[in-house]
This record gives structure tokens, sequence and C-alpha cells, in this order.
């Protein structure tokens, strides 16, 4: 189905609650939340009204700081209703992190629970706005934070100085009426932006993505066109919903298509092998290091997962050897692979469901309906021909508005055309199949030669001991750079140096095989899953000095 609908966030939720009220909406398992279509409307219309009485208007920023609980996914449906702008903040947040957030975002309000892992995010924003102590609550006057006036508490605390607690706010929306907040409904425009989304911070400084209700509503309906989502379907929500991963290829694509959402507050295996069996799941959306730790939780025996079909896997290369796992081991027979970034709503090819088992594993697809993807040359912007290596660069109604107050890097990232240039370099096949062969940012330049980190990882996932392996490199005094590989062997396995050389003689040329091999428990990780590899080249460059 191609043809993008032109709909907001509020008539979608409007629109399958009319069609499917007695589907099963939401089903929490740790909140002992379940809601059909009905009750999951007319909870997201309570929110609405809540934020109205707060009075948030259409266009305010509205930052939510926590991890996935059902207020999460109120809010966004909520805010989507009323025209506020939904400000996600990375649950790995530290305060700097989060004063920045706030700051760049001209966020007006804030929602906040009490604490997640080791970070409490309660005692974290009263650091970063000392003046809740003594401030009323909606009166907040942070000298920092100009625009801050409103901070609400989700949680069980009962004393929560200066805070608004979101129980408050549900009780104050009461004075406002069904037809009021229809007709804020009415006013809004698919064009409005309703997502300002934070990239990861793989390479930098987060900048706020600002996507529309257009671009969030098509991508989560042809994402889920691809998957072949309907109101049959149950999908398990383990990514972050702050993520595009989660508020569009799992909550939007399921409110659009009727289907039921199972969430968990994190990712946790033996919680999702849980909630998969118990639930009887029928789609998983996941990175791949979820999906290797699913596999090799040890209970993985003990469930019974034969009710899934389908699921996404994305947001990082994903190993051959994994795809056949999930397809055989966990009966996902139609796994797809999804291929994009923030700034493009984020999907931008996707493989499909019926395609050969090699091109669903050596491709991440071809683009999605209506979407336009190209591989142009890096340094003269010139479009390459099939099976030629360059930039991948995308066009289309789903490209974000720009980054917020960030007019330069906004020019930097589309082009006066309107090509979206990713900083992904690949290469696409005579029948528009793309392959991602790496970020032009991780290529390796030793002794002249352009080595890709990529090709190195896919050969050494054949080694029977790896579980994971990311290669970087290192500077060198005499060849610029050096190769590193950093690889994960499988429990109780060991590794050495020589073995792994060993390895690669004969199979990969020589200035390809790494110089150096640390063997690790972990990656540093963005909080959606993404390996940081400039963190990792930082530790082994300073390891390694020449």
């Amino acid at each position: 189905m191609s043809g993008f609908v032109h709909k907001t966030i509020a008539q979608v939720i409007s629109e399958t609650a009319a069609r499917y009220p007695l589907v099963d909406a939401l089903i929490h398992p740790d909140f002992g939340v379940h809601l059909n279509y009905q009750e999951f409307y007319t909870q997201c219309r309570k929110v609405a009204k809540g934020l109205m009485a707060l009075g948030v208007k259409r266009g305010d920023h509205i930052s939510v700081w926590t991890t996935n609980i059902p207020e999460w996914i109120y809010l966004q449906f909520g805010l989507g209703m009323v025209g506020g702008v939904l400000v996600t903040v990375n649950t790995n947040y530290q305060s700097h992190e989060l004063e920045y957030i706030l700051k760049q975002s001209d966020s007006s309000a804030l929602f906040v629970m009490e604490a997640y892992r080791d970070v409490n995010f309660y005692e974290t924003v009263r650091r970063v706005v000392p003046q809740l102590d003594t401030a009323k609550p909606e009166e907040v006057n942070c000298e920092n934070l100009p625009l801050l006036k409103k901070v609400v508490y989700i949680g069980k605390r009962e004393n929560t100085p200066g805070m608004l607690r979101f129980e408050e706010m549900l009780a104050r929306g009461e004075s406002i009426s069904d037809a009021q907040l229809d007709e804020r409904i009415k006013s809004l425009d698919e064009n409005d932006v309703i997502n300002m989304q934070y990239t990861s911070g793989t390479t930098g400084f987060p900048k706020g993505v600002m996507l529309t209700h257009h671009n969030i509503v098509n991508n989560g309906r042809m994402v889920g066109d691809v998957m072949g989502m309907t109101e049959k379907d149950k999908l398990l929500i383990q990514v972050p919903l702050f993520h595009c991963f989660g508020c569009v290829m799992s909550t939007m694509n399921c409110v659009y298509h009727g289907s039921t959402m199972v969430v968990l507050e994190f990712f946790d295996p033996l919680k999702a092998l849980s909630a998969i069996a118990d639930q009887r799941c029928t789609a998983i959306n996941g990175v791949p290091t979820m999906f290797v730790a699913i596999l090799n939780h040890p209970d993985f025996d003990h469930f019974d997962l034969t009710s899934l079909r389908t699921g996404i896997m994305a947001g990082a290369p994903c190993p051959i050897e994994t795809m056949n796992q999930v397809r055989e081991k966990m009966h996902c027979e139609e796994i797809v692979i999804a291929f994009g970034q923030t700034e493009c709503a984020p999907v931008m090819t996707m493989t499909r469901r019926d395609d050969p088992v090699a091109l669903r594993v050596s491709t991440v697809g071809r683009l999605l309906p209506d979407i336009e993807g190209k591989i142009i040359d890096p340094e003269t912007g010139k479009d390459l021909p099939p099976g030629v290596q360059g930039e991948i660069v995308t066009r289309s109604s789903c490209v974000m508005k720009g980054y917020y107050k960030m007019p330069q890097a906004t020019e930097e990232a589309i082009d006066k055309e309107g090509w979206l240039h990713t900083g992904d370099l690949g290469e696409v096949d005579k029948n528009g199949y793309f392959k991602v062969t790496g970020r032009i940012k991780d290529m390796i330049i030793r002794g002249g030669e352009n080595i890709y980190p990529r090709e190195i990882e896919e050969f050494l996932y054949t080694h029977p001991k790896v579980v994971n392996v990311q290669v970087i490199g290192i500077p060198d005094a005499k060849y610029g750079e050096q190769v590193l590989a950093a690889i994960q062997l499988k429990n109780g396995h060991k590794g050495s140096p020589e073995e792994f050389v060993e390895f690669c003689k004969g199979k990969i040329a020589r200035h390809k095989i790494p110089k150096y091999w640390e063997f690790v428990d972990s990656y540093p990780m963005t909080a959606s899953g993404k390996i940081q590899k400039y963190k990792m080249k930082e530790t082994f460059a300073a390891k390694y000095k020449n």
C-alpha cells in the first residue's frame, strides 16, 4: 500500500478505538495494566484533558523522563491530542545531560518518575532545579532554565515539594469538557512538530530532531504494513520508548494497525521470554544484542515461543548467525531487518517477509513505498551506479523538519534538493536492495587503504567462539591507523590473539587482519542499544598510544 495518509496522532487513535474497541491495546505485565482500545483511548483523553488543565498549548515542549511505564504511552497519545511536543529524554542520562536537554529544547514542563537502576531521577531533577524546594507547583523559577515552569511527578513518593503529582493533573483535567478537547484536536495540523528526539549521540552532542504527526504516523503505518500487522497481532515492546524504535516502529505501528502493545519496563531477557509465552506474542522488536541475550538465556528452552511470527531487528548490523537462530529457534520465520535513522522518522528501507533468507541476512532491504534513496559519492555528491560504495541519502515526507535551533547542522544534513545525508556508507544492487557497509566516520584508513569494519566483523562472527565483535581503528604513528578487534566470547570460552590471527590468515587480506585483539565482557552502549564506537576508540587509543 503506497500513498501517504494525512492524519494527526489524535485522529489515528480515535479511528482505531472506534474500529477495534474490544481488542487489547496495552498489556503491561510489570504494572498489571490490561486495557482494550476503548479503555486505552479513554485513558489517553483523560491525560490530554489533564495536560490542557495544566496549561499545555499547541507547540509547547514537554519533556518526559521515565522508563517504559504506562504513563509514557498515555503521554505520547495525550500530547498528540493537545498538540504538545513530546521531548523524549534518554533514561541513561545524568544531571548534566538532563539539564542540556531541558535547556536546549526550551521545555516548559518535565514529567519524571522516581528512579531507574542506579539513577534516582527524582533526586537528579532536584539537583538540576534546586528552586523546587521553595517553589509552588507550576511556578518553578529556575535561573538556568527560565522556560521550565512545571515538574510533574509519577510515582509513590508522598512528599514532592515544588512538583505536581500525575494524579493531581488527571483530577484537574476533569474540569475540561469533551467539547474543549475535541476543539483542540480539530485545531491541529499533521505538519505540526509533535515529537522531538535527541539523537543517541554515538558521535557527539545530541541534536533535537523535529518530527511531525505526518512523519510518525506514516512511518509507523509503513513499518507495520511490511510486518503484516493487524488487530490479531501482539507486539512485544522491549526497546526504549524514548527512541524511534519504541515510539514509532512499536507504539505508533500498533495503534495504527489495531495491534496489541505488550510492554516491558526495560529490557530483560527472562521477562521477554516470559511475556512472549504468557501473552502469546506474535511479533518482537529489538536490537541484535537483545536477541543474542534472549537466545543465550539459560532458561530459553523452558518457554513456548511458537506464537511468534514476525518482528524487526534493527539499530545495528545484524549478525547472520543471530538472524538464522531467531528464525529457527524463536519461530520468527518472517523477521525483517529495518534501516534508517531518527532524522527520517526513522525507517527508510526494510527487507520483506517473503524475501529469500539470503537477502534478509545480507541486506537491509529495499525502500519503503514513496521513500526515495540512492548512493552518492561523498566527495562530489554525484550519483553512483549499483554495486559501488558511497553515502546513503534519502528523501521523502518522512524526513524531519530539521534540528531544533541548529540551522547550520540542519543545512549540513539536508541539502538544497531535500536529500537527507545519513553519514552511512553503503551500496545498492540492481534490484534496489541496500547494504550498509559502515559509517563514514567509522572507516579505517591504514597506510592509505580504506578498511570497512563491518566486513571484518562479519568474517569474525563466523568463528565458533564469538558472540559479538566490534572492529575499530586506533591512531598509529606509522600507518595512520591500525585495526583493533574487541571480541565478546561465548560463555566459558577463552581466546588468544594468536588463535584469531591464525583464523584470519588466508581468508582475509593481510592489511585487514587486526593488529590488536581485546577480549571484552561488554561494550559501551547508548540506552537504545547502539554500541558507541567512539568511546571504544578513546579507551583503546589511550591504551595503545605510540
